[in-house]
């Protein structure tokens, strides 16, 4: 389904938008008529970089800067941008992180980075939106969770639980605020070809597609597509689901 256009006057905000899923996101939205915050904490020129390609294809993009991972820091940058454009309709939890490493060779400095940035990040901009998502009485809120949230994986405990509370989230705030005309929910993608993925071995994407029935890495532009989706009015009775784009890896 074609999205393009049906999202002309809405503004969304989507955290950690300047590289892989997260740019596809912004992009796509872009295309579907929205005006784009693109958020960063430290790689402004990537950030710069989406903008740039949003407005020379026609679309309205503006980039902000705070750090999810601090609260203080989440309701100023969203303030700021909501006095720079009127309003956030749209609101993508993308950004996150991975510390990988066994149990017991996991440092507290790591596991609570992980959780701070994938669990209490996605809580802090929720907060901040909600009061004005309920005063206009509309909202989408997209939280991009994992495969790894709700199957596991040896070695990503802390993303593992940072993303399985994502899901938690999503449903509990789905049903706080659907009284007042805003959806939420989740989106889990499975092995996505990004930077990180581009980098592994042949012997381990080999291992990978064994484990996905349809035999291929995802794309970024496919997890877009998705967001795009939930973000739009066509998705106005789905909230609190959780909506895999996994090529069957998990059912």
């Amino acid at each position: 389904m074609s999205t393009k256009g049906t999202l002309t006057d809405r503004v969304a905000l989507v955290t950690g938008g300047g590289r892989g899923i997260g740019r596809a996101i912004c992009q796509n939205l872009a295309a579907s008529g929205a005006t784009v915050l693109v958020n960063y904490s430290r790689s402004e020129d990537d950030a710069r970089s989406v903008v740039a390609e949003i407005v020379s294809n026609g679309g309205r993009a503006e980039f902000v800067k705070f750090d999810v991972g601090t609260p203080e820091d989440v309701e100023r940058g969203v303030n700021e941008a909501v006095e720079k454009v009127g309003k956030i309709d749209i609101l993508v939890n993308n950004a996150g992180i991975a510390v990988d490493g066994l149990l017991v060779r996991t440092k507290n400095v790591d596991w609570d980075r992980t959780i701070d940035v994938n669990l209490s990040g996605p809580f802090y901009c929720c907060r901040a939106v909600a009061k004005s998502m309920m005063k206009q009485r509309y909202g989408r809120i997209i939280n991009i969770s994992s495969i790894i949230g709700q199957m596991g994986n040896g070695g990503q405990a802390a993303y593992s639980a940072s993303k399985a509370g994502l899901i938690g989230l999503t449903k509990s705030v789905a049903r706080e605020l659907a009284s007042r005309n805003i959806t939420v929910n989740a989106v889990t993608p499975g092995y996505i070809v990004t930077d990180m993925t581009t980098s592994i071995t042949e012997d381990l994407r080999e291992q990978m597609l064994r484990n996905i029935p349809l035999a291929r890495l995802g794309s970024a532009e496919e997890v877009a597509s998705v967001v795009a989706f939930l973000a739009s009015d066509a998705s106005a009775y789905v909230t609190g689901q959780v909506i895999a784009v996994n090529g069957g890896m998990y059912m």
